[in-house]
């Protein structure tokens, strides 16, 4: 959300608080001119917010006696995204700058203060469960009802049924005690114990159709980490494609311009190159990924991989010929 719209939020909520504010106290407190809270004021009178003018030397901003704030009608899914968006923004901000994510951080709190009492709960149950594995973009939303209803039960802690299609294409229920949500490189997960294979775990929401009560409670073993056991699973994923990859240029810098946490990159101490390693069920995305580098590689393996980088090299010059004929 931008820092403009934030302010308003934030106008909105101070005088929320009651009384008569001045535009010098107002521009204060947002950091901004008299002008500027004006111009806030007028977007609040544009979305029918009753700000009334009070004039004379005591004069300044107030709201309509009365008026308060209705509850945000949004369904789920939308609620899901905007906050969704608003506390990844955060995080990124947060990652970026090294401080709390600011203004995304408390637009989304003031979102779940006027969401429908109902909606705020499940809403709640998933921020108390889910964790953000790795910073970046923010994950795709799976369908709503999946997402919330897991998130209620791993708060509960209540045993749910999921029918779920696994890697081979098999659909099938089965019994799972949710420990907890997380969100890893644009997809959600969930892990816990699987009462089919009596074990620990993990399973992309994407995947899971339908969530039903089991109505069975369950104790989430001590010192569980659903994130690091997310990340050691995926680790542990037998992959389609083993990727090696030689980059000249030093690890650091390689490491800084791949994806995080996408490969392994270690120094060739033949000739200062590097060797980056990682899997991949599909290849069609990795030729992008490595000629965002920037740098001059060469591919080890797989063979099928070398084919695609010289179609996606071929491509890209076509679009650049292009591109200079219309500059042209």
């Amino acid at each position: 959300m931008s820092r403009p719209t934030a302010r308003v939020l934030q106008l909105l909520e101070i005088l929320q608080n009651g009384g008569t504010r001045t535009a010098a106290e107002l521009a204060t407190r947002l950091g901004v001119d008299e002008r500027t809270v004006r111009r806030y004021v007028e977007h609040l009178l544009d979305l029918e917010v009753p700000v009334e003018t009070v004039r004379g030397r005591y004069g300044g901003f107030r709201l309509a006696p009365g008026f308060r704030m209705p509850p945000l009608m949004l369904t789920d899914e939308e609620a899901l995204a905007v906050l969704l968006g608003l506390v990844n923004a955060g995080a990124r901000t947060a990652e970026e700058a090294g401080e709390a994510g600011g203004a995304a951080d408390s637009a989304a709190a003031k979102v779940r203060r006027v969401l429908p009492k109902a909606l705020k709960a499940r809403m709640e149950a998933l921020f108390e469960t889910a964790e953000f594995a790795t910073p970046g973009p923010a994950p795709v939303n799976p369908e709503a009802s999946v997402l919330l209803s897991l998130a209620e039960a791993a708060r509960e802690r209540r045993a749910v049924v999921i029918r779920y299609t696994n890697r081979l294409d098999r659909a099938g229920e089965r019994t799972l005690c949710p420990y907890g949500i997380v969100a890893h490189r644009g997809r959600w997960y969930v892990t816990g114990h699987d009462g089919r294979s009596g074990q620990v775990r993990t399973f992309r929401l994407d995947r899971v159709a339908r969530v039903s009560p089991a109505a069975e409670p369950f104790v989430v073993p001590r010192g569980f980490d659903p994130a690091a056991t997310v990340l050691a699973g995926l680790a542990g994923t037998p992959w389609r494609h083993e990727v090696v990859v030689r980059v000249r240029c030093s690890a650091q810098v390689v490491r800084a311009r791949l994806p995080q946490r996408l490969a392994t990159v270690e120094p060739d101490p033949e000739d200062g190159w590097v060797v980056v390693r990682f899997r991949a069920e599909r290849l069609d995305w990795v030729p992008g990924v490595l000629g965002g580098l920037g740098l001059p590689f060469t591919v080890r393996e797989p063979a099928e991989l070398r084919d695609l980088v010289r179609e996606w090299a071929r491509n890209f010059s076509a679009e650049e010929l292009a591109l200079g004929e219309q500059e042209c």
